[in-house]
C-alpha cells in the first residue's frame, strides 16, 4: 500500500540521504533496476525492505522450518533447519554489511531468500531431484534456480533476483551485497553443521582438524568471529567481499573435512539413500498420475519441480508412505 502525501516524500527523502553516509561501493535503494513487473512504491519501505517483507510472508519462506540442513527429520529440538540457517546467514551477512557500509536491507533480501527454493532432506534431496528430473524430462534442478523462480513469482527487485539466484553455482553476483551472502553461506553452514554433527554423533571435539581450528578458534562462535571480521578487514576499501589468505584456506580445509567426513562420510550414506528412495518414489508416482499435482503453471516437468521441491520433509515422508 502507498502512503500518498509528504509522509512518503520525506521517507524517502530521509533514506537518500541516509544513504549518502554508505560506501560508494554500496547499491543505494532508490536507485534499484527495478521488477519484473512495475509497481508503484511503498511510502515507509524502501524498494528492499518490501522484498524482505514478501520473502518473510510467504509460503515458500514458512517451509523452510520444516526442510532439515543435514539430518532427515531428526529427534532433537535444537538441530539446524533450512529457516535456521537462513536467519543465522542473513544475520552475519547484515554485520558484515553494516561493518562496510554496504546497502544492509538488500544483503537481508537477499539472504532470507537464498534457500526458498531448496528440496526437502537437504542435498541428498537436491541430487535426488536432479537426477529424476534428468532421467525423465532431460532437466536440471539446482535450488538457486528454483529459489530465483520464487523470487520472480514475488516480482522481487533485480538486484535481490540476482544475488538469490548467484548464490551458488559458477555465476558470481552483480552486487557487492550479493557477494556477502554468497560467502557468508559458507561460513554459517559450515559452522552450524560441525555443531549438529557434534550433537547428532558423527563427530567427536578431537576429530576436528587442529591446524585449522588454530587459526579459526575452537568453538563456534570464535570461528564466525574470526571469519566475519577477516571478511571485513580484507574486504574494506577493495571494491571485493574477500578473505585473507591464511582464514580463507583454513575455511576451505574445513569445508572439505566435513564433505569427508559429514556430507559425503559413511554415517551419512543411509540419510542420503533414504532421502533418494523418498524423492524418488514421489516423483515416479506423479509422472505416472499427473492429477494427484495440484493445480499449476507450466508444464508437467515444471509443476512437478514446484511440487516436490516445495515439500517439506515430514510432508514428504509421509506422503511417500501414503503411496
Amino acid at each position: 500500500m502507498k502512503v500518498a502525501g509528504r509522509t512518503g516524500e520525506a521517507f524517502e527523502e530521509r533514506i537518500r540521504t541516509l544513504e549518502t553516509q554508505l560506501s560508494p561501493f554500496a547499491v543505494r535503494s532508490y536507485e534499484t533496476r527495478g521488477r519484473a513487473v512495475p509497481e508503484e512504491e511503498c511510502g515507509v519501505r524502501t524498494p528492499f525492505q518490501r522484498d524482505r517483507d514478501r520473502l518473510v510472508h510467504s509460503k515458500p519462506f514458512r517451509r523452510l522450518k520444516g526442510k532439515t540442513q543435514v539430518f532427515i527429520d531428526p529427534e532433537g529440538d535444537h538441530y539446524r533447519t533450512r529457516m535456521t540457517h537462513t536467519l543465522e546467514t542473513t544475520a552475519i551477512s547484515r554485520v558484515v554489511a553494516r561493518a562496510l557500509r554496504l546497502n544492509e536491507d538488500l544483503v537481508e533480501a537477499i539472504g532470507l531468500g537464498h534457500d526458498t527454493g531448496h528440496t526437502p532432506f537437504g542435498h541428498a534431496g537436491e541430487e535426488a531431484l536432479d537426477t529424476a528430473l534428468q532421467g525423465r524430462f532431460g532437466r536440471r534442478f539446482r535450488h538457486n534456480e528454483q529459489s530465483h523462480r520464487i523470487a520472480l513469482a514475488l516480482n522481487l527487485t533485480h538486484e535481490v533476483c540476482d544475488g538469490i539466484l548467484t548464490h551458488t553455482g559458477p555465476q558470481e553476483p552483480a552486487t557487492l551485497e550479493g557477494k556477502i551472502v554468497r560467502l557468508v553461506d559458507r561460513v554459517a553452514y559450515i559452522n552450524h553443521d560441525i555443531d549438529d554433527a557434534l550433537r547428532y554423533g558423527i563427530l567427536r571435539e578431537r576429530d576436528l582438524p587442529a591446524a585449522e581450528l588454530g587459526v579459526l578458534g575452537r568453538k563456534g562462535s570464535e570461528r564466525i568471529d574470526t571469519l566475519v571480521h577477516d571478511i571485513v578487514e580484507a574486504s574494506e576499501h577493495t571494491g571485493e567481499i574477500r578473505q585473507g589468505d591464511e582464514v580463507g584456506e583454513a575455511m576451505l580445509s574445513l569445508r572439505s573435512f566435513m564433505f569427508e567426513h559429514v556430507y559425503l562420510g559413511p554415517r551419512a550414506q543411509p540419510e542420503h539413500e533414504r532421502a533418494h528412495e523418498v524423492v524418488e518414489s514421489i516423483f515416479e508416482r506423479l509422472v505416472e498420475e499427473p492429477e494427484r499435482l495440484p493445480p499449476g503453471d507450466g508444464d508437467l516437468a515444471t509443476r512437478l519441480t514446484d511440487y516436490v521441491a516445495g515439500m517439506t520433509d515430514r510432508f514428504a515422508l509421509a506422503y511417500a508412505r501414503g503411496l
